[in-house]
């Protein structure tokens, strides 16, 4: 049986949701999340889940699936997709992937480059590197051009597979070449429309509780110092206002301004992907044009609960 697979892609903010939402009113897809965020529990609000009335009538694997001080990656994400995958292939349902999550994508549509595994030892010395940025870009000009200098993980990542193979990595990916097996669509929106979606975003999250999200998740023990994900975004500036180091709208500035600079490197490595058509998040009309390519025309039996 072809594999009938759409994956909608994008930055935050950029309307993936309600895309996603208009395509499983019509087709009754299996829907996973491809949002490194959203596999925490308890991490809602700030990490854009559906409510528990959607996320009911329209199921998503890949949600609330770890606590935060659990571990989760794109190898994880790629065997939990391929095992839905063939749950819908049995059931005879097409299949819908959507989020922002670029690794996600590229660990399940493109494979895994064949790059030496990791060494404990060899990664707490580059770690503590004065410039790691700046030794990537002597031995992977290539790769250090897409990094940002703060990605300290997949520069340290970088220098560890050069290290180890004495082949750059981005050498590794240019080598690698997958076969697509997807209809791919990345949703893209003006950049300043994009930032003041955002923006907005970010003052409507802190309207329905999103500081109480935060205190919550502190009470039971996951911070910023032990819990990576509280390190993310939104979460260690609201945190940092909850411990005294900033006021309230300071933790607000720096959410939208991070929220941005992320949509930004999402979009980057979307692009990087290669495989996505662009469709603006509006053009309702082409995402459904996208959806009868993979999936056929005959909408598949109504969705639960309607």
């Amino acid at each position: 049986m072809a594999m009938k697979l759409l994956v909608l892609a994008g930055p935050t903010s950029a309307g993936k949701t309600a895309a996603s939402l208009e395509l499983a009113e019509r087709w009754n897809p299996r829907i996973i999340s491809a949002d490194a965020m959203q596999v925490f529990r308890g991490m809602d609000i700030g990490t854009g889940k559906l409510s528990a009335e959607w996320l009911e009538r329209f199921p998503h694997a890949a949600i609330d699936i770890c606590d935060p001080d659990e571990l989760f990656n794109a190898v994880d994400f790629a065997e939990l997709a391929d095992r839905e995958i063939e749950l819908a292939q049995e059931e005879g349902r097409p299949v819908l992937i959507v989020g922002g999550t670029g690794f996600y994508f590229r660990a399940l549509l493109e494979g895994f480059v064949d790059a030496p595994s990791g060494d404990e030892a060899l990664r707490a010395e580059l770690e503590a590197l004065e410039d790691p940025h700046g030794e990537l870009a002597k031995v992977d000009p290539v790769l250090a051009e897409r990094l940002h200098p703060n990605d300290r993980v997949r520069i340290v990542r970088g220098l560890e597979v050069f290290r180890m193979s004495g082949t750059p990595l981005s050498a590794l990916h240019a080598e690698h070449a997958p076969t697509p097996r997807h209809e791919a669509i990345s949703l893209a929106l003006d950049r300043e429309d994009l930032y003041d979606r955002i923006n907005a975003r970010v003052i409507e999250m802190l309207e329905e509780g999103y500081l109480d999200e935060v205190r919550a998740l502190r009470a039971e023990g996951y911070t910023p110092a032990h819990t990576k994900p509280m390190r993310s975004l939104g979460y260690k500036h609201l945190s940092d206002h909850l411990d005294g180091a900033l006021d309230i709208e300071e933790a607000t500035r720096r959410t939208q301004r991070d929220t941005r600079h992320f949509a930004k490197r999402q979009r980057n490595l979307i692009r990087s992907l290669g495989g996505f058509a662009s469709c603006q998040a509006q053009d309702q009309a082409s995402i459904r044009a996208a959806a009868e390519t993979a999936w056929g025309s005959a909408p598949a039996k109504a969705p639960k609960g309607s």
